[in-house]
């Protein structure tokens, strides 16, 4: 009678996860979730930004097609009336549910998050997520402030709690009504932290001394990187705090220290996270559907901490497109699982001790726009067809792929025959790429360079990912009707993986470019 689904999105969280290798992080709820699960560890967002990624990955359709790059227009009215996910299951007989922000709130999703055509019920929103960005921060002064920092005390903020507390209590109680109504659910629980304000309860930071923190190991403007990639980090100099520092524009370093304490307020928030998670994951069990549902965790996108003296999303590098993404299947990624089995005890990060290895992990490069087709196939519904090259008149079609046969790979084979290729070449001999994009107003950093509106886009980096290498070209875009010139590229950027990994050396101008384009 088919599985339930938990689909756990999450803001703006870059995969600084135990199960991800990071040795600095507490996450043990959601390493014990990989350590059941298939995990993707080169799994990249399509749009480093809220609103189009998530319409990108709800759709299972890139930017170009959903003709979303900013947060000012609903793809049925814009683009194409497309069938979203959520949409997909409950044309199937699924309750759908969602709690916390799933879709990105706003006339993206038509002020209701897609409601009536995604969701069964109205989604739900924290009542405390509208102080989010309000003065709640106390700082050395006894007075409060809108700041990026916020480390709170939860029992002195509006209501007594914050909105991923909610979100895990709505999610809860909705587990426990359809415990008793017995129908096949699809619940969407969307997590607002790590998002800024980094706004979490203030215990966390115990889990992080400040002299464990470190700095990015690349926290410079590489030399060669073209104005045009550079994102200026706007949204957090505008808050409280990094105002006071007077930093210049675009490129001002932010003092070390500060970047220690934002570092140091990401993992704590990650943490205040993974108990979210924790709390969430150990709810399906006591109500009993560990063994029929299946649980994917993901994020939107991820988020630079100091990486190239770059602070947020807004760009084509890996630390801003990179995404965790693990698939638990009960039976699949498992043995089969037992009605009424504990598969998520509930564990703390402040005395949890030692890691678990993911149970299965696939280097295999996959896109965020293939979760809609994979969760169908694991749903056992029919795959949404692929798209033909336009499909703006196709209600229902992907642009991914279902990465379902990558669940078996028992061990990933070492590719022969590498030897004797230029760079180039090695860099697109694999099957698997993902394709990530991101408008400019300008060939400078600008005030609106992160988030530029439709009309104001001059310029589109379109990004591929392989194995080997990441790939950019900036090309002349535009607006009125969205087409990309492909023969007018203002900058480039060439990363080799392997010399390379933090993606610090551009040799776009010590290659030739012809073969990709």
């Amino acid at each position: 009678d088919g599985m339930n689904v938990l689909f756990i999105v999450v803001d703006d969280l870059r995969p600084i996860l135990g199960c991800y290798g990071d040795k600095l992080v507490k996450s043990p709820n959601i390493d014990q979730l990989a350590s059941q699960s298939m995990v993707f560890s080169n799994a990249y967002a399509q749009q480093a930004l809220c609103a189009p990624s998530r319409v990108s990955f709800l759709t299972g359709r890139r930017p170009d097609t959903t003709r979303l790059y900013d947060f000012y227009s609903y793809w049925r009215v814009h683009a194409g009336n497309y069938s979203t996910m959520p949409q997909y299951f409950k044309e199937n007989g699924y309750v759908t549910l969602s709690v916390g922000k799933v879709f990105h709130p706003g006339v993206s999703s038509n002020y209701s998050d897609d409601y009536p055509y995604s969701w069964s019920i109205p989604p739900f929103h924290p009542s405390a997520e509208k102080y989010e960005n309000d003065k709640t921060c106390r700082g050395k002064d006894g007075k409060l402030y809108a700041n990026l920092v916020c480390p709170v005390n939860v029992t002195e903020m509006p209501g007594g709690t914050l909105p991923d507390i909610q979100s895990t209590e709505e999610a809860i109680r909705l587990l426990n009504v359809m415990k008793t109504n017995r129908q096949k659910f699809f619940l969407a629980v969307g997590y607002h932290k790590p998002h800024i304000p980094l706004r979490y309860p203030q215990e966390f930071l115990k889990l992080y001394p400040l002299e464990n923190i470190t700095l990015a190991p690349d926290p410079w403007v590489p030399k060669k990187l073209p104005s045009v990639a550079y994102n200026p980090w706007m949204d957090i100099r505008q808050r409280d705090d990094v105002e006071a520092l007077n930093v210049s524009f675009p490129y001002g370093p932010l003092p070390d220290d500060f970047q220690r304490q934002i570092r140091q307020s990401y993992y704590a928030a990650v943490s205040y996270l993974d108990v979210q998670v924790g709390l969430l994951l150990n709810a399906l069990d006591n109500v009993g559907f560990s063994n029929n549902t299946i649980v994917v965790f993901t994020a939107d996108h991820g988020w630079s901490l100091g990486e190239h003296g770059e602070w947020a999303k807004y760009s084509n590098f890996d630390v801003a497109t990179r995404v965790p993404l693990m698939f638990y299947v009960p039976g699949m990624t498992t043995p089969p699982v037992s009605q009424g089995a504990r598969v998520f005890p509930y564990l703390d990060p402040f005395s949890h001790i030692g890691g678990s290895a993911p149970q299965g992990q696939s280097k295999k490069v996959v896109e965020l726009v293939s979760v809609f087709p994979t969760l169908a196939e694991l749903a056992g519904l029919q795959v949404p067809p692929a798209c033909p090259e336009t499909s703006f008149g196709v209600v229902l079609c992907t642009e991914g792929t279902s990465i379902v046969h990558y669940f078996n790979v028992s061990e990933e084979k070492v590719e022969e025959g590498k030897e004797g290729c230029d760079d180039t070449d090695r860099c697109f001999n694999e099957e698997s790429v993902a394709f990530s994009q991101y408008p400019r107003p300008a060939d400078t950093p600008q005030w609106n360079s992160d988030k530029p509106k439709l009309k104001d886009i001059r310029i589109m980096g379109y990004s591929v990912r392989t194995i080997d290498c990441r790939y950019t070209v900036w090309v002349q875009f535009d607006p009125n009707n969205f087409s990309a010139d492909f023969k007018d590229v203002h900058a480039g950027e060439l990363y080799m993986m392997e010399t390379d990994p933090n993606q610090d050396y551009n040799i776009y101008n010590n290659t030739s470019h012809g073969w990709l384009l």
